[in-house]
């Protein structure tokens, strides 16, 4: 990962902490690719995308997020809540960084990936 990319996900799980949400893991991969950010909101598990840009951009942030991307994120996510019991409800939220210093951050809570 690049520095930006690294300072971006730092900026996105400082903010996320600082709404109240426990973060629970960072990077977490598996075969099937990787989650930026995995938080606690109350009863809600939350997977965080984090995509950093220059500048924001008019496109809708949800098709940077290509649908091969969407399913590896969504299989990886399956991945994580396997072990679990009894699976806790979750999301998927994302977070765009923009400004050459990460200084720019906006959040989108609850997304609709689409499963394979």
């Amino acid at each position: 990962m690049n520095h930006r990319g690294r300072a971006g996900e730092d900026r996105a799980a400082n903010f996320l902490q600082t709404q109240g949400l426990i973060l629970v893991a960072r990077n977490y991969g598996c075969r099937f690719g990787e989650i930026d950010l995995i938080a606690q909101d109350l009863t809600t598990l939350v997977f965080v995308e984090v995509r950093w840009r220059r500048q924001a951009s008019p496109h809708s942030l949800l098709e940077t997020i290509h649908p091969h991307k969407q399913r590896r994120l969504w299989w990886t996510a399956q991945n994580f809540l396997a072990q679990y019991p009894h699976p806790p409800p979750c999301r998927f939220d994302i977070i765009l960084v923009t400004g050459t210093q990460c200084q720019n951050l906006a959040w989108y809570p609850a997304v609709v990936l689409e499963p394979c």
